[in-house]
């Protein structure tokens, strides 16, 4: 009976020195080392060697899920363009969001004839009346990740573009270029060709694709 009241104590001691020595274990597993702590998450897509005219890479996505935009720009009763952004699988950041690419999320940033003129985290904006001289031009709108890249499908930016041609003002009244009244060559369009300019996509991820506005 001794000998049976003397081993349990013993046994007990092995259980506490055994289950001790596995919690110091998984205390030490569970803290991460220099490296493993400075393994950031997996990057979104694939950054591309091609880049656009500014020297931004492009960020390659599948095309499942991709971010899309379509452009529509109308003239408004100022003389001036409305533009909107129809987008899908995409949102905007707020500004000051730390510089790094997110699934579906960025900027949008507005070209005209291939040249910056606004960068867009809103689905609206107008351009100025007298900003696009008389003739045919180009918009685009390009979609940005957060830092910078440009978001792109099958090797090409996800973008949409319309084309708009600006026609000359009307004449001023009593004006000698003015037409006679009732002359069928007397009207004539102040701002846009057609009533409204259309996307021509160029690119991928148009979630609408639209005609080309003559």
């Amino acid at each position: 009976m001794s000998w049976s009241r003397g081993i349990l104590p013993a046994l007990a001691v092995c259980v506490l020195l055994v289950t001790g020595a596995a919690g110091c274990a998984s205390d030490d597993a569970s803290t991460p080392t220099g490296q493993e702590s400075a393994i950031s998450p997996s990057p979104v897509g694939k950054v591309l060697d091609d880049t656009d005219d500014d020297g931004r890479h492009y960020r390659e996505v599948g095309k499942k899920g991709a971010p899309q935009v379509a452009l529509e720009v109308e003239p408004d009763a100022e003389g001036g363009w409305d533009v909107r952004l129809n987008l899908r699988d995409f949102a905007f950041s707020p500004s000051g969001t730390q510089a790094r690419a997110v699934t579906g999320r960025g900027l949008a940033r507005l070209f005209a004839d291939g040249e910056p003129l606004a960068d867009l985290r809103d689905t609206s904006y107008r351009i100025p009346e007298g900003y696009l001289a008389h003739g045919t031009h180009q918009v685009t709108a390009r979609l940005y990740a957060d830092d910078g890249t440009v978001w792109a499908v099958d090797g090409k930016p996800v973008e949409s573009t319309a084309d708009i041609t600006a026609s000359e003002p009307e004449p001023e009244p009593g004006s000698a270029s003015e037409s006679p009244a009732g002359d069928p060559g007397s009207s004539s369009p102040s701002v846009l060709s057609a009533p409204g300019a259309f996307p021509r996509t160029e690119g991928q991820g148009s979630p609408d694709r639209g005609g080309k506005a003559s």
